[in-house]
């Protein structure tokens, strides 16, 4: 936030005064695949909007390798240790249109494999592309990361699940 030296501090929309200027960086980016699903507050309490994401532990070798972690997951087998796997790491509910949350309600409906109280565990289907402002590590997550403020950026139709993003690609955390 950039704010005039000669500006008084104030409350509510100063900045629609001109005395302050947020300063936006564009978002670091992942594609991720949604795991799991809870449904919103307020005028989104019916629709499926709060989301949780994963990244593959490791590159899938291939398609191959990665549809059978999916048929395994659809089985509800556990993960082996050390076997590809897909590894949650962030949560978000923002940056969909309402129609966009409307189509991914319906496909999470087709695609839950378990309830969970508020949470449906799906079939993972989508890949989307989340944008987040920094990345850190974090003990209490599986995946070992933990990202600030994601936020959906676009479901990525054009991208296959076993071309989403891995942990390797975070060789910077």
């Amino acid at each position: 936030m950039l704010k005039r030296l000669d500006a008084a501090y104030g409350t509510g929309r100063t900045k629609a005064e001109g005395l302050w200027w947020k300063w936006k960086i564009d978002p670091m980016t992942i594609d991720c695949v949604l795991v799991y699903a809870q449904a919103g507050h307020g005028r989104r309490a019916s629709v499926y909007t709060d989301y949780t994401f994963a990244v593959w532990n490791r590159p899938p070798a291939d398609k191959a390798e990665a549809d059978a972690v999916l048929e395994a997951i659809a089985r509800k087998e556990p993960a082996q240790p050390g076997a590809l796997q897909l590894v949650a790491f962030a949560k978000a509910y923002s940056g969909l249109t309402d129609e966009e949350f409307r189509q991914v309600d319906a496909i999470i409906r087709k695609t839950t494999l378990e309830k969970f109280g508020p949470v449906r565990s799906v079939k993972p289907s989508l890949v989307f592309e989340l944008g987040f402002e920094g990345i850190n590590r974090s003990p209490r997550h599986k995946s070992g990361i933990a990202v600030r403020f994601p936020r959906m950026l676009r479901i990525r139709h054009d991208k296959p699940l076993h071309e989403a993003n891995s942990l390797a690609d975070w060789r910077f955390c």
